[in-house]
């Protein structure tokens, strides 16, 4: 009891602050992180200075080491923000730091509005200057000739395939990854549910709808376009239609009347996108690599080729075949790897797995996705 009445003396100790006195903390505090802001961004640019003159942008981009800065943030949240939310805003520090230099160029499937977009802005930051690009084999394309930067795409397209075929014959390296939590949206002219008559949205969204339409719109026409942004471009000329789209896209296009949201099937529907480029990066620390395997048509070859990862401790996340296109009954293995290519049980591993195969290709050890 005698506790508890210190406590309370103690707390009337405190004296209250009024609304002008908390406002003008606040305003203290926000001088300071400007400050502060303002002084890594100096720091920044004796970076620049340090590597040379006539560097480009994508010279001082460094993915390992934004991966571990935001993994440090991470470490150090105590609260109350979230750490997405702070993940988010020292991302956003970083990319207009880089800017200062000169803006990244990075390449996406278009147009504006998809969730490619997203993507690129969820790991470069909004000082990145976005490029929409038509098609998947544009942005390798693009980024191959130099005029990207980098490039984002989607591991899987439906409607254009799995993107993994381009890496059969590009020379691009994975640097990264994004992990976009997507949120489709019902959204139309009016905003009325009984006006719709046809939806529009990507093959890819329709498929993760499928269960609401299904139970909502029976009856409607379903027709597929080549993005969702794409989708909300042509609902937004008639009342009668609507389109599946991200939030994104409502803004880009004028489609503000959200009829429904969420309507995926999935509470997690998550996709996950690859960050092209034409280098390999240092380790992280926290990485992922990614190989193509080639294996000839023979008995006991997938276990020959996987073997030498589970002697090393090397665990697997995620293997896919696709047929190789030089010979027949010839496969090619996707195969995504926990480890970076530098550390020493994965060299044993890919030392070991060369002779049992046809062909190994290193398609990139990169950071795994922070959030």
């Amino acid at each position: 009891m005698a506790t508890q009445k210190k406590k309370t003396a103690k707390a009337k100790a405190v004296p209250a602050m009024n609304l002008a006195d908390v406002r003008a903390r606040i305003d203290g505090i926000d001088r300071t992180i400007q400050e502060l802001i303002a002084e890594r961004a100096g720091w920044a640019q004796r970076v620049g200075k340090a590597k040379g003159p006539l560097k480009a942008a994508v010279d001082y981009y460094r993915p390992e080491r934004e991966s571990q800065v935001l993994r440090m943030v991470i470490d150090r949240n105590t609260g109350p923000l979230a750490d997405e939310v702070l993940v988010r805003l020292f991302r956003e520090i970083m990319s207009a730091c880089l800017a200062q230099q000169e803006p990244l160029k990075v390449g996406y499937l278009g147009p504006e509005g998809t969730f490619s977009e997203q993507a690129v802005r969820k790991h470069f930051g909004h000082s990145a200057h976005g490029l929409p690009l038509e098609s998947i084999e544009e942005v390798f394309q693009e980024v191959e000739a130099g005029h990207a930067d980098f490039g984002v795409v989607p591991v899987e397209n439906s409607g254009q395939g799995t993107i993994l075929d381009m890496f059969l014959t590009s020379n691009l390296k994975i640097c990264g990854e994004v992990e976009l939590r997507v949120r489709q949206y019902l959204l139309s002219r009016t905003g009325h549910i009984e006006d719709i008559e046809r939806v529009y949205s990507h093959p890819q969204s329709f498929a993760q709808t499928k269960g609401w339409l299904r139970a909502n719109l029976p009856k409607v026409e379903k027709i597929p376009v080549s993005s969702n942004a794409e989708a909300a471009r042509r609902a937004r000329n008639a009342d009668d239609a609507a389109a599946i789209a991200g939030e994104a896209a409502a803004h880009v296009y004028g489609l503000r009347k959200v009829i429904m949201s969420p309507i995926e099937d999935r509470d997690d529907n998550t996709t996950r996108f690859l960050v092209l480029g034409r280098q390999f990066f240092p380790s992280c620390g926290h990485d992922r690599t990614s190989i193509l395997v080639s294996i000839r048509d023979q008995p006991g070859a997938l276990f020959k080729a996987l073997s030498p990862f589970a002697r090393h401790g090397i665990s697997m996340n995620r293997i896919e075949s696709r047929p190789s296109h030089h010979a027949k009954w010839e496969y090619a293995f996707f195969i995504d790897l926990a480890g970076h290519i530098d550390d020493e049980p994965m060299k044993r591993a890919l030392a070991e797995l060369e002779p049992q195969i046809a062909e190994i290709k290193i398609l990139g050890s990169y950071p795994v996705a922070v959030l």
